[in-house]
């Protein structure tokens, strides 16, 4: 049985994680502002947001094929900030630094160590996907930092004797994450398959030959889980979690919560037709085979404002090989650390392959693209190779994110010769 970490641990590792929320959210706020105009599907959710804060809300209802948590919260940040870039961008700062504090909380619970949870924490902040999308006013950002807290508090149960309480935080916050945008439900129900699979093997009283202390399967694992407590933890709580966003909208009408649902799924199962000029397929998406472009502008006679939703190369391209090592050592290994990592970052890519929808953009590999920082370190401390080597990617990350910054933030900007320069292959324009 894993014992608790001492009191002076955990009050450690909650003023590291505030150190990271505040770096990250004031980072993330520099230049925010900039342009002061809608980016990209701004276009869609500001005026739904704006619809919400009216006296008695407009019919028919703004952008009603996602559930309406995000688009709440960004309807109170323009109340307190005002209708304008930093009233409909602010909370995006705030989840994307949550994010950032989540993927530490998650190298915590995998490696037990604070260096490589910081060096975690580090590399996803480097990668311009979580960056980008942190500084709009979209979806996204909101179902992955939900998501990937809920994710932390999921690893930190699942090595408990009682991991009840831990697995409740984590439903409830899959729920919230679900409420922002559907896509939140892919790492809840990579969660109940984890525990489906666990729950059956022991019901098989399945052994290892050579078990070992850090297999992902041991047949003691949770004693005192029980079917109900699954049922409240995976269902109950999320679906609680979910519904509650609906109540300022709906109230308790039954119908109206039904029919809205109704709708999201009707939007959110439908084989598109139509193309879109950034749209890419999921298989795509870790080569960063097709970017988006959010913004393009020509500010003056050669000087560009531009916001390419992308990605740093310098981590999504070496995490390829990193995971391949995380599915080995699963596999092989059968390393509990290596299972979680690849079932975090497997199931909500994945997931994308098993939808109708032929419409797909890169931005949906967000979660699994912020997990592959836990694979890139996973590899890098290895045993027997030197501790610095961990470091030195990190600056290595870091150099590839200053390097993309001109693409990634509209407030630095470049010149037409250094945009085309970054843009290294012919798919990327």
């Amino acid at each position: 049985m894993r014992e608790l970490p001492a009191v002076p641990e955990v009050s450690r590792s909650a003023v590291i994680a505030v150190a990271i929320f505040l770096i990250a959210h004031l980072a993330l706020l520099i230049g925010v502002v900039t342009p002061e105009k809608f980016v990209f599907d701004e276009v869609h959710y500001v005026p739904a947001a704006r619809q919400m804060l009216t006296p008695a809300m407009s019919q028919p209802m703004l952008n009603p094929m996602h559930p309406p948590l995000a688009k709440e919260m960004i309807a109170a940040s323009i109340a307190t900030f005002g209708d304008n870039a930093l009233g409909w961008r602010y909370p995006a700062t705030l989840f994307g630094a949550l994010a950032i504090v989540a993927i530490y909380l998650c190298g915590l619970a995998l490696f037990a160590a604070q260096g490589p949870a910081i060096a975690a924490a580090l590399i996803a902040a480097f990668n311009q996907m979580l960056y980008v999308q942190a500084r709009i006013a979209m979806l996204d950002v909101f179902a992955l930092g939900f998501g990937l807290l809920a994710t932390a508090a999921f690893m930190h149960g699942f090595r408990r004797e009682r991991p009840q309480a831990l697995f409740a935080v984590a439903g409830s916050l899959f729920g919230l994450a679900a409420a922002c945008k559907w896509s939140g439900l892919f790492p809840l129900g990579v969660c109940i398959v984890i525990v489906a699979v666990i729950r059956l093997m022991q019901g098989w009283h399945t052994l290892f030959a050579d078990a070992k202390p850090d297999d992902w399967y041991r047949p003691e694992l949770w004693p005192g889980l029980k079917l109900h407590h699954v049922a409240i933890c995976f269902a109950v709580l999320p679906a609680l979690a979910y519904l509650a966003a609906f109540v300022p909208l709906y109230g308790l009408s039954l119908p109206d919560l039904i029919e809205a649902q109704r709708r999201i799924f009707a939007d959110n199962t439908t084989t598109a037709i139509a193309g879109h000029t950034y749209m890419s397929a999921w298989p795509s998406w870790p080569l960063l085979a097709r970017p988006v472009w959010f913004l393009f502008d020509k500010t003056a006679e050669d000087h560009i404002a531009a916001i390419v939703f992308l990605g740093n190369p310098l981590v999504l391209w070496p995490a390829l090989p990193a995971l391949a090592m995380v599915l080995r050592d699963f596999i092989v290994a059968r390393r509990r650390d290596a299972f979680l990592i690849a079932a975090f970052y497997f199931g909500p890519w994945l997931a994308w392959a098993l939808l109708p929808r032929t419409l797909g953009f890169i931005y949906y590999y967000l979660p699994a693209a912020t997990a592959a920082s836990l694979a890139l370190v996973y590899v890098l401390r290895r045993e027997g190779l030197p501790r610095w080597l961990l470091w030195a990617y990190v600056g290595v990350a870091a150099a590839g994110f200053a390097v993309m910054l001109p693409i990634s933030a509209a407030f630095v900007g470049t010149s037409m010769g250094g945009f085309n320069r970054l843009m290294l292959f012919q798919s990327w324009i």
